[in-house]
């Protein structure tokens, strides 16, 4: 079947679909990822988004019930180059196209993925329309230009959690770091994590190093927070623009002088805006597996993994903010610590099974601060 992925900027490309027959709108972004595909479609940080995969053949290991990040794929439309009719993995349970039918998610394959990148790059993430209904180049073009993109919207409010729940899953076998987890008792330190679009493998974290976990919807405020009687607060990641998630704000700066905190990618976001500072839309983001940052306190170079289109900026930091890590490709700011209290957040991905493991650290200094 035909699929068409039109550009507000008139851009139309014109392939074959490997997906669910539809159309859909979103941001059009690209990941330079060469595997970690399934983690991609279904972390909640994707919502309204198109996502480009910049690998040439996506599909080649298959889809298995263990890798996932969440219950469902959350990405608006997928484009590969070309998707793999092997599955070549012991794991495999089935084909990358069937997973992608079954939840309902639009899919493009056979167009030049090194052109759209190039044009995304000089000229910015776009929205765009995927489409296997309709064929009309013009009527594409309008629709994209129509659609709402991400800044100012709430996106948390679609992926989050809706009740608290208690966390017991640790990370699988095929992604823990050590033999010898901790194991967790009644004197763990307690963990609530607060769920903006929240990534499994970060809980997952958190049991295997010992710590009671309780999940609650990004929505709750300070008063239930405190009440669940936590020993730390982990503020996860999620999608879109962080400025109009102001309930979450608010109860980051009536904690933190209260409880450890910990945040990763829109937590950090949000972390940084409940202490005074601003963020931004970047031009095309950082998405992939094998991003570059500085560690200021310790003078190393970590490989991340990265998903965001919003970055904090630099300029408007207050003076109780200190930037710990620094980008490495464009400068930006990639991880912050409260100068008096114990809160501290990263932009990257230090849970991500799909990249390397640089930054597993994080969550012993998040477990120490809980000790302390």
């Amino acid at each position: 079947m035909t699929a068409k992925l039109a550009l507000e900027d008139g851009t139309v490309f014109t392939g074959t679909s490997v997906g669910a027959d539809g159309e859909v709108d979103g941001e059009v972004c690209f990941n330079t990822s060469m595997t970690g595909y399934q983690e991609i479609l279904t972390d909640p940080s994707y919502r309204g988004q198109i996502v480009t995969m910049t690998y040439p053949q996506i599909g080649n290991y298959g889809v298995n019930a263990e890798d996932v990040e969440s219950a469902k794929p959350h990405l608006a439309g997928f484009i590969v180059r070309e998707h793999s009719r092997t599955q070549s993995n012991f794991r495999c349970e089935r084909s990358l196209s069937e997973y992608l039918e079954e939840h309902g998610i639009v899919a493009i394959e056979s167009i030049d993925t090194r052109a759209l990148v190039r044009r995304l790059r000089s000229q910015g993430s776009m929205r765009g329309v995927l489409s296997t209904v309709d064929m009309d180049d013009a009527s594409l073009v309008e629709k994209a230009k129509a659609s709402p993109g991400l800044v100012g919207r709430d996106l948390v409010q679609e992926v989050a959690a809706t009740e608290a729940k208690q966390w017991s899953e640790p990370l699988s076998t095929w992604t823990k770091l050590e033999s010898d987890a901790r194991e967790a008792n009644a004197d763990s330190p307690h963990v609530v994590a607060m769920d903006f679009g929240m990534k499994w493998n970060i809980p997952r974290h958190l049991v295997d190093m010992g710590c009671r976990v309780t999940v609650v919807p990004g929505g709750y405020n300070a008063a239930q927070i405190l009440e669940l009687d936590p020993d730390g607060v982990f503020l996860s990641n999620g999608p879109g623009d962080p400025e109009p998630i102001e309930y979450a704000i608010n109860t980051i700066r009536d904690l933190l002088d209260k409880k450890p905190v910990f945040g990763i990618c829109l937590g950090h976001q949000l972390l940084s805006l409940a202490c005074g500072a601003k963020t931004f839309k970047m031009k095309f983001g950082h998405r992939g597996a094998n991003q570059p940052v500085h560690d200021l306190l310790t003078e190393k170079v970590e490989i991340t993994s990265q998903n965001h289109g919003f970055a904090v900026d630099e300029s408007t930091l207050p003076d109780s903010l200190e930037i710990t890590h620094r980008s490495l490709n464009d400068g930006t700011v990639e991880g912050v610590r409260h100068r008096e209290l114990p809160a501290f957040s990263v932009q990257y991905h230090p849970e991500a099974s799909s990249g390397p493991h640089d930054s597993h650290y994080l969550f012993e200094r998040f477990y120490d601060s809980m000790s302390k």
